[in-house]
């Protein structure tokens, strides 16, 4: 087969492997759900490598070039060439990929491709052969829009396939590496069940009633409205310190014993929450599974109950439970994933770090063309726990979580 299709293949199906499946269509009144279809049987392992898998009837194959010796002269055609080249052209030739063929082209465009993503790639190849073949016949491919088109997407390849080679050797981590990480970093492997009672910072306040107040603040003059404001924030601040107040009244408490689900209940109930209170037992969570500002509570000993430890989402109270430590089996696949990371990061680092660009701002405008500004990051809904290093709420971080990686 030839490369020229391949190219484009590799520019307009790259994002095939990344699609995502449709959602099935809403089931409607008295409809039954359908029950779920079995896999088909995969035996493509039984197909011999020089069978056909994919026959495109009416495309004819690409015909090699007639090499010809140096100083030699073209022949003129004859009948019995003209009689073969009316019936290649003629819509009984067909193109046909075997099995090894395609193959070679999958592994070329995914390093571990599904059956389905086989099938979406045979369902587009076809189409993308005919139409480069009747390209050909146009003369696209001698412009010099192909040409400049080739280059990048030439580049586009190369970078992929480079991404590709520093992530397979990122990948190559010895057993006795993992292990030596394991020794080296014990405190990242322990896990705590704690109990935590979250207490919002100040009282919610009621809908109804503020959108009432909001009504009757267009009729205010200036001065009644900055009156109204002085007034609104000393109520404030006033909920905030009876929230502060209640917190160290239920720390007083939870040290006394009483139970840690039925306080952080009356904290929500103080603070006017509408929803249900957070789960109280946080069973597995890990040093990297709270903010730092948290951290001190690891230290504590079984039994033992924090401090109130402030911030600008609430008011805490952690009660230590117990310690465990993941073994290495455990952790090994953890480990292995985080040593690829680094190394992936550190080798990427190294290139992009190995130019610099200088750019027209004439031609650009101002600014250049620098890198995009990081995705906007949703701030935590008011009154709930705030999210952690991995960007998810601490509320019940789940077992054997593996440390965030930066970025």
């Amino acid at each position: 087969m030839r490369k020229s299709w391949l190219l484009c293949v590799l520019l307009g199906t790259l994002a095939w492997g990344q699609a995502a499946p449709s959602a099935p269509p809403p089931l409607q009144p008295g409809q039954a759900p359908m029950a779920n279809p079995q896999p088909p049987v995969d035996t493509s392992a039984s197909v011999p490598a020089d069978a056909a898998v994919l026959t495109i009837n009416g495309v004819c194959p690409a015909q090699p070039k007639a090499a010809t010796t140096k100083g030699a002269t073209a022949k003129p055609a004859t009948a019995s060439t003209k009689a073969a080249e009316t019936k290649t052209s003629s819509g009984d030739c067909k193109t046909v990929i075997t099995k090894a063929q395609f193959e070679k082209l999958v592994a070329a465009l995914a390093p571990n491709p599904t059956a389905q993503q086989k099938k979406q790639l045979a369902g587009v190849l076809p189409r993308v052969i005919a139409m480069s073949t009747e390209a050909k016949k146009e003369g696209l491919d001698k412009t010099a829009q192909f040409d400049e088109t080739v280059k990048f997407v030439k580049m586009q390849v190369l970078t992929n396939q480079l991404q590709r080679k520093i992530q397979e050797e990122a990948a190559d981590i010895k057993p006795s590496e993992v292990e030596d990480y394991y020794k080296a970093h014990p405190e990242v492997f322990e896990q705590y069940n704690v109990d935590r009672i979250f207490v919002p910072r100040t009282k919610q306040a009621e809908p109804d009633a503020k959108e009432d107040e909001d009504n009757k603040d267009d009729k205010l003059t200036d001065e009644q409205k900055k009156a109204k404001e002085a007034a609104e924030k000393v109520k404030a601040d006033e909920a905030e310190q009876a929230m502060t107040k209640l917190a160290n009244d239920l720390r007083a408490r939870a040290v006394a014993g009483e139970d840690l689900a039925k306080l952080q209940k009356e904290a929500f109930d103080a603070a006017g929450m509408k929803i249900e209170s957070p789960t109280v037992n946080l069973p597995n969570v890990r040093r990297t599974g709270l903010p730092p500002a948290h951290a001190a509570i690891f230290d504590l000993k079984p039994g033992a109950v924090s401090e109130v430890i402030s911030d600008s989402g609430g008011h805490y109270i952690y009660k230590m439970n117990s310690k465990t430590e993941m073994t290495l089996d455990q952790a090994k696949n953890e480990i292995h994933g985080k040593m690829q990371n680094d190394r992936m990061r550190e080798k990427m680092d190294k290139v992009n770090n190995s130019f610099k660009v200088d750019t027209n701002e004439a031609y650009f405008g101002p600014g250049g063309v620098g890198p995009q500004p990081p995705p906007h990051m949703p701030r935590p809904r008011p009154g709930m726990p705030p999210a952690g290093p991995a960007g998810q709420p601490q509320a019940q971080p789940p077992a054997s979580q593996p440390p965030p990686q930066t970025n």
